[in-house]
């Protein structure tokens, strides 16, 4: 048994019980040697693109759906005023007839009249810097139908108590007040996980540029519907790459392979590439290597250990070598069977210092084969990224959730398994909430908010030995969270972007 004096109560910890009890005596001897932390080894998934009321809204003891005011539930359109019904449009921005009209509020996808399961496809809503922006309106958030590719879509939620995440959550801890640091897509958002940074792109083409209003809103086009009839139109794609003062905030790929961009012979490309593959404009110009300081960096710079894991990276770098005209099999493959591995969700790959060639790379850029290794034979660095290949990573549109629950259960309970799960501490996150309404406003003001975020909340669940049990953990927290506890942990250099107020994880930690 231990005892332990926080935050003026007594937390008495014996296996399997943790009580509270008054007054503060003397501890018997402690579970560590002086000195010792008590978790050696933090592990961080990254899943892609849910919000929190979307997987976890009906979660017991939760800030979820029930909480969300009438004001926060309805949708509006472009003019302010209340939606009429809400409809789903198809990749024309129309009605899609293969769904029903509903009404205007957050439904659950897999109830009638949808009744469509965790397992089955469902629409990819549009997931910008500008349009995550937009939707949230101020923390009114209810613009998500409104400003959407799939209008009423973005108001779709599960019961998500079926899966394998939830039985997680209940035996450990759910955060429920856990923010996407910074507005948009995946591409942002994994920069931030790593070093708290927005990306530049100084002299980026012009066509790269965003369009903005007097009011810093997307220009639409001048036929642009109501979103009673059609989905939004605007002037460029809304997924334009760089503001106007060159910061990068929408994908761009990167300059090393694996890249949605075909090698150059002469190395990285930094030019425009007529050949680029990929839907957007600015898949044609690379990101240029980047210098900002990372994690990963400040890590190296103490001698701490630690290893960037990529489901499928060793298939995606040979298949990245080749030229167009060759099938690409794993890049961007989104047929059945392929790993359908994205560049865009690789950030150390836009960083010259862990560029091709360099001992940086070779040290901490692995495939998941080595991820599985290390969990079994208990090698892992003491920080790990875990980032799973595109089809078991949970994105709509090309990923179903069922896939990719059942693939973190496995790893969790690999996890568990392992030498290391004794002073371990796993972080299950999203990179970002897909598109996909939440009703909790994210935080603002000096050392909550910046130019860049945060954005909407999303799923984080906190899993180890030394974790709370069966808690909900109200504390504000964001993606910099994870690199400020990192950071206090391993006696870091503080990277400068992280925010001054968010959680550092302790109160989700029976043991401090």
């Amino acid at each position: 048994m231990r005892k332990l004096c926080l935050r003026g109560y007594v937390a008495v910890v014996v296996p399997g019980i943790l009580a509270l009890a008054g007054g503060c005596v003397a501890p018997p001897p402690a579970l560590y040697a002086p000195g010792e932390h008590p978790v050696n080894n933090i592990v961080i998934i990254y899943a892609e693109n849910r919000s929190f009321d979307h997987l976890f809204g009906l979660f017991p003891g939760a800030d979820g759906i029930a909480n969300a005011t009438r004001e926060q539930k309805i949708q509006r359109d472009h003019d302010g005023a209340p939606l009429k019904e809400l409809l789903i449009f198809d990749k024309q921005g129309k009605p899609d007839p293969a769904f029903p009209r509903l009404p205007n509020g957050p439904f659950r996808i897999d109830a009638p009249p949808l009744n469509r399961p965790f397992d089955q496809l469902g629409p990819n809503p549009i997931h910008s810097f500008f349009y995550n922006r937009e939707q949230i309106n101020g923390g009114r958030n209810d613009r998500f139908a409104a400003i959407s590719n799939v209008g009423g879509w973005t108001m779709g939620y599960y019961d998500g108590s079926p899966l394998k995440l939830w039985q997680w959550a209940r035996d450990y801890t759910l955060a429920d007040q856990f923010f996407m640091a910074a507005y948009g897509g995946s591409y942002l958002n994994h920069f931030w996980l790593i070093c708290a940074c927005t990306p530049q792109h100084p002299n980026a083409p012009a066509s790269m540029s965003v369009r903005m209003d007097i009011h810093g809103s997307l220009v639409k086009k001048p036929d642009s519907p109501s979103a009673n009839q059609g989905a939004m139109q605007v002037e460029d794609d809304g997924l334009m790459q760089v503001t106007r003062d060159g910061w990068s905030v929408n994908t761009s790929q990167p300059p090393y392979q694996p890249s949605g961009i075909p090698p150059a012979a002469d190395g990285p490309r930094t030019h425009a590439n007529p050949r680029g593959s990929g839907t957007g404009k600015g898949f044609q110009v690379p990101l240029p290597p980047q210098t900002h300081a990372t994690i990963g960096d400040t890590l190296s710079a103490k001698g701490v250990a630690w290893s960037w894991y990529a489901g499928a990276y060793q298939q995606a770098l040979g298949d990245g070598m080749q030229e167009p005209q060759t099938k690409r099999r794993v890049i961007y493959n989104r047929e059945p069977g392929s790993a359908n591995f994205q560049p865009h969700h690789q950030p150390f790959n836009y960083f010259a210092r862990y560029a091709p060639g360099t001992r940086e790379r070779e040290e901490h850029l692995k495939d998941a084969a080595a991820f599985w290794q290390d969990i079994e034979q208990g090698t892992l660095p003491p920080v790990s990224f875990y980032k799973p290949a595109g089809h078991v990573n949970q994105h709509p549109g090309y990923a179903d959730v069922l896939s990719g629950d059942t693939h973190i259960d496995e790893i969790l309970r690999k996890l568990r398994a392992s030498p290391q799960w004794p002073h371990m501490l796993i972080v299950v996150t999203y990179d970002e909430n897909g598109g996909f309404w939440d009703h909790v406003p994210p935080p603002t003001g000096p050392g909550w908010s910046d130019d860049f975020g945060p954005g909407s909340r999303i799923p984080t669940l906190f899993i180890g030995p030394m974790v709370k049990k069966g808690f909900v953990d109200h504390t504000r927290y964001d993606t910099t969270s994870i690199l400020k506890w990192i950071t206090e942990r391993f006696e870091l250099e503080p990277l400068p972007g992280v925010r001054t107020h968010v959680g550092n994880f302790s109160n989700a930690m029976a043991v401090q």
